[in-house]
This record gives C-alpha cells, structure tokens and sequence, in this order.
C-alpha cells in the first residue's frame, strides 16, 4: 500500500520567514548528517523521514559527503523520493552543500567554481532531483577568491539546479563579504548555517547574529543539541553505541565532568519548565525568533517527535535565561571553528 502523509501534518509545526525572502521554514528541520549512511537499516531511515513529515517538518538538510560512506545519505535520501515522497516534492525544502572533502584530487573539495558545480550536479543525480531548494558553499575557502565561490553559487541558481542559495560557519566578516557579492550579482543570500547551542556560543561572540538580521539573512542552527549532548542521554555518563563511542564528530572527552554538571543542571531547568532537555535546548536558540529554524538529527522516530514538541512552548522567562546563562559551559565543541576564524582554515 502507498503511503501517505497525515493529513494533520501543519496543524501544529510553526513556520518563521528566512530573513527577508518570501520563503518560510519549519522551526525545526531534519539533518541527515548521521544515520542516512550505509551503517543505517533503511526502514529506519524511513520512519524518521515519514514522521518529520507527518510532524510538519517540511526541510530535510544534506550535503554531498553525509554518509558513511560520503554521498550514501543523499542516495538513500534519493531512494525515499521515489518510494515515499514524489508526491509531495512540492511541499518540501530539499538543501545540500559542498565543501568539506569529496573524492581524490585536486578538484574534490573547498570552494572552486569546478568543485561546487560539479558537486552539484552528482548530489542532484544521487538523489534523483531536477534540482534542490537551497545549495550551500559549506565553508568558506581562503585560497580561493570568494568572487568565485560566490559566481558558482549565482550559476546554480541561474542554470536551474536550486532555488536558493546559502553559506556554512563563515564568520560575520566573511558574511558580510559573501552577500555583497551574490547581491551584486542578482542572487541574494537566503540562509546562513552556523553551529550554535547552549554550550557553543561562537556566534554571539563573533556577531553573527547581528550581522544577519542587518542583512535581513536566514539561519538555521546546526548542532543546537550539541550532538546529543543537550538530551537526556547522557545524564548518567556514556551509554554503549551512543554517537560518543562511536569514533565519529563527537569525542568522549567533550564530556567532562564540568560539562556534565552543567547539562544535568540545565536538565533540572527543563522539568521545572515542563519540557524534556532537548526542548529545552531547541526552544532557547530558537528563543525571541532571532533563528529561523533549529537543525536536529535524529537515529529514531521518536527522538523527531520529542524535538518536534517544542512548538508547545518556547517562551522563557529572563529569569529562565540568566538562569541558563549563569549555568551554561562553553563545552569545546566547535569542530568548525576554523571554518569561521577571520582568514579560514589553513592547508
């Protein structure tokens, strides 16, 4: 039997306006950074893809080298349009990104113009797509001039491979440079994708933030749960087969005792509040509407649910928030910051 969204599915999710385009986004998206890779049952896949939907959330997140290995979330992602969600491609943002490494050579990462374009092109077949909504430069490249980057974004928009356009963990400075040049060119930046959470506070500190709204940008923050670390998860220490133990982006030694207070503290918060730790922690980067949207990754269905819940109440208090201020580590964990350091990661 085919299957079919809710009919429900945008009874309750909330929808903000990316910065001062005509284009609106669910608070909460879904990233297929982990868990739409080879070392997934499809069926999972599945069940997280259909209840986002079901919930509301209209904008699934990839890039060329989710995986493992890179590129397998795109086509796995590829195989749930055609089984799942043909008939409703009209009502989804589909986004990728390239940037971070790809395939050997010279050509196979960064920010050249032969890169992004060529990225492009096998993210669109990997996924069985005509075109995407939104395309990201993934990070900002110092080696190359970002007058190219940016023309290379500009094409794809203009040659009909996305709608949109975006950047990943530039730094205010480097924004401000990016924008210029695609709105000299015709092609406005629409969304900007900064790591950001409780514990990793980097765009407030760079002013980022600011900067957008200034230039009326949309963002969406990735990592808001600190990659598990704002859940409940990991209230007791490590459990086996947890993203910590698995050798990937998240490294036990983010975990120290001082971070582990702080989210047991913060975990405390949320029950007064009424909310599970991860709402919590979605509502305040979501707080006062300065975020767009909030991107959570999920490896089951009711991890979306439980994030997707947060629509329920996403007020504080500024009690609340100079509560979480006064409680709150910076826990270390930008693995991107050089990505959004003044003159980029050196090579």
């Amino acid at each position: 039997m085919t299957w079919q969204a809710a009919q429900a599915r945008y009874d309750h999710m909330e929808y903000r306006r990316c910065g001062r385009s005509g284009l609106k986004l669910p608070v909460i998206s879904l990233g297929l950074w982990h868990n739409f890779g080879g070392d997934t049952p499809h069926e999972r896949k599945r069940d997280i893809a259909r209840t986002a939907f079901d919930l509301g959330i209209t904008h699934f997140d990839l890039a060329n080298n989710y995986g493992p290995p890179p590129g397998s979330a795109e086509e796995a992602f590829g195989d749930l349009m055609r089984t799942d969600f043909a008939p409703y491609r009209d009502e989804m943002i589909i986004s990728s990104k390239a940037g971070y490494g790809m395939w050997a050579g010279p050509y196979g990462e960064w920010g050249s113009r032969k890169y992004l374009i060529a990225s492009c092109d096998q993210s669109l077949k990997r996924m069985g797509l005509d075109y995407v909504d939104i395309f990201y430069s993934h990070r900002f490249d110092p080696e190359t001039p970002l007058e190219e980057t940016m023309m290379a974004l500009d094409h794809i928009v203009r040659s009909g491979r996305a709608l949109y356009v975006g950047i990943s963990s530039y730094n205010s400075k480097r924004t401000r440079e990016a924008a210029a040049i695609l709105k000299e060119l015709g092609t406005p930046c629409l969304i900007h994708q900064p790591s950001y959470s409780m514990i990793n506070r980097w765009v407030e500190e760079d002013g980022l933030l600011d900067t957008l709204e200034d230039l009326g940008i949309g963002s969406i923050a990735f990592t808001p749960l600190a990659q598990g670390m704002l859940t409940s998860k990991y209230l007791k220490g490590i459990p086996e087969g947890s993203r910590a133990t698995q050798g990937k982006s998240l490294k036990s030694e983010f975990l120290t005792e001082e971070t582990l207070n702080a989210i047991r503290a913060l975990n405390a918060m949320a029950e007064q509040r009424g909310q599970t730790l991860a709402q919590m922690a979605l509502a305040w980067v979501l707080r006062k509407g300065r975020l767009t949207t909030a991107l959570i990754g999920a490896s089951r269905a009711e991890q979306v649910r439980d994030c997707a819940a947060v629509v329920k109440n996403m007020d504080f208090t500024e009690a609340e928030l100079q509560e979480i201020d006064a409680t709150t580590v910076e826990g270390k964990v930008n693995l991107w910051a050089a990505s959004s350091e003044r003159e980029g990661p050196s090579r």
